[in-house]
């Protein structure tokens, strides 16, 4: 599934010149395409503040900080504030970014959506059932896809095979 970013914007009551300059929404109401929905307490309640930071605010973790990083077991990473299933463990790769990184998503398991924030155009990755923000896909990946699905790995969980 691909969001436009105005499109996710508009969805989450968040038009206007915040969709005009590509700012990151203030508020972390999941756009109603999402299926998981919980307020703003809610997920405030559910998540550490650095989760919340990124799922529900965009944030960014500081690279080589996340455990999962060097994970490198059998097994599935998932959303830690749904528990969505998103990337199984032999997608992936040590990119050198300091983000845990992968190939490919599981099917069905990602939505993007352009993010023109930071002065460029990305790709943002968010969970496909909550909406949360999980980090960007870039076109500098190994085979077979070409993709590097660079992730914030406080936005995940890992379950071991």
């Amino acid at each position: 599934m691909s969001i436009d970013r105005r499109r996710l914007l508009e969805l989450t009551g968040l038009s206007g010149l915040a969709a005009l300059i590509g700012c990151a929404p203030e508020t972390s109401e999941a756009a109603p395409g999402f299926p998981f929905k919980l307020t703003d307490a809610q997920w405030k309640a559910r998540l550490t503040p650095a989760q919340y930071n990124v799922l529900r605010q965009e944030g960014t973790e500081r690279p080589y900080s996340s455990p999962l990083n060097g994970e490198k077991r059998k097994g599935q990473f998932a959303c830690v504030g749904c528990g969505h299933p998103l990337f199984a463990s032999m997608t992936k790769f040590e990119s050198g970014t300091g983000w845990p990184s992968f190939y490919a998503p599981l099917n069905g398991a990602v939505a993007t959506a352009t993010d023109r924030s930071m002065l460029m155009t990305r790709i943002e990755v968010r969970c496909a059932r909550c909406g949360g923000h999980l980090g960007h896909v870039f076109d500098d990946g190994p085979r077979p896809t070409g993709k590097r699905y660079c992730m914030n790995g406080v936005a995940m969980t890992f379950r071991p095979a």
